[in-house]
């Protein structure tokens, strides 16, 4: 086996696979992500792949593929993932990256949390994208349930990134079908590059509780992005202010929407195994089950 090294490493219970690319040509194959997240030791959201860098500066060009193969501009959990890897490595704190997305930034802390500036929320309905024109996205035309009683309605939607549509509400998020919704949602026409679907409910200026169905990856414990994305629009709206602990179900992420327009992320990762992996095919083996 062609083998490369990983880690599998988690973002508040988002799953990540760290992917060292790095010195090599090929890539990561849509069929070897979908082996992979068969497997139960090695099921995933999202493959970090890390490559050379192809701009001069960065560190390092970051692939980033969801579990059914499909490949993601940005992934926040993953990004500290990254970071916290890389640091480990080479004992650099601070990193610069591209993506999908652009540039993005991160940096470890000495109380070993790590921060990543996801880039600047985009609003235009053409940016984010939808396949229709709305003057106004913090609250677009789009319900689920009967038309004059609606379950779910009106989502601010923008871009982190990656498309983004959060709808309100005033209960428990828990007490919404998201795995039913979800996928509804995520593939519905107005949006053409499919979409994150989350449910908020701000329970004070400064905390959002999140939950996430994450595009090409399903119901999450952590999306990154989607933490990103309710702060802005949170904020845009007047539900909140532009800095809020966002609670998902993995638990809690800082959330920095900065004067500058950078939105800056802050939370954990973890290690948990080391192995090699074939990227053509998604055999892998286990190097240590258990890293302190």
């Amino acid at each position: 086996m062609s083998g490369v090294p990983f880690l599998k490493m988690n973002g508040l219970g988002n799953e990540i696979i760290v992917a060292d690319m790095r010195g090599r040509a090929d890539r990561v194959t849509p069929a070897a992500a979908v082996a992979v997240n068969a497997d139960p030791d090695t099921k995933f959201d999202q493959i970090m792949a890390i490559h050379d860098p192809c701009t001069p500066g960065t560190f390092g060009y970051i692939e980033i593929i969801n579990s059914d193969g499909s490949l993601a501009e940005a992934c926040g959990n993953g990004m500290r993932c990254v970071v916290q890897a890389l640091s480990a490595e080479t004992g650099d704190k601070q990193f610069v990256f591209e993506t999908l997305a652009g540039i993005l930034t991160g940096e470890e802390h000495a109380d070993g949390m790590i921060s990543v500036a996801m880039g600047k929320p985009r609003f235009g309905w053409q940016d984010i994208p939808l396949a229709e024109e709305f003057a106004d996205t913090t609250g677009i035309e789009l319900q689920i349930g009967p038309i004059d009683a609606p379950v779910l309605h009106t989502p601010s939607v923008a871009s982190m990134g990656n498309p983004h549509a959060v709808f309100w509400v005033n209960d428990d998020v828990w007490s919404y079908a998201l795995d039913r919704f979800g996928p509804l949602l995520e593939n519905h026409p107005i949006f053409p590059e499919r979409a994150n679907i989350s449910i908020a409910q701000v329970v004070a200026p400064d905390h959002i509780i999140l939950r996430t169905w994450e595009r090409g990856a399903g119901l999450t414990r952590a999306c990154g992005t989607a933490a990103c994305a309710a702060l802005v629009n949170a904020a845009r709206t007047k539900r909140t202010g532009r800095k809020a602990t966002v609670t998902l179900p993995g638990g809690d992420l800082l959330i920095e929407w900065r004067d500058d327009d950078q939105v800056v992320l802050t939370g954990p990762a973890e290690l948990e195994f080391s192995g090699a992996l074939d990227p053509a095919t998604g055999a892998w083996s286990r190097e240590n089950r258990d890293v302190a």
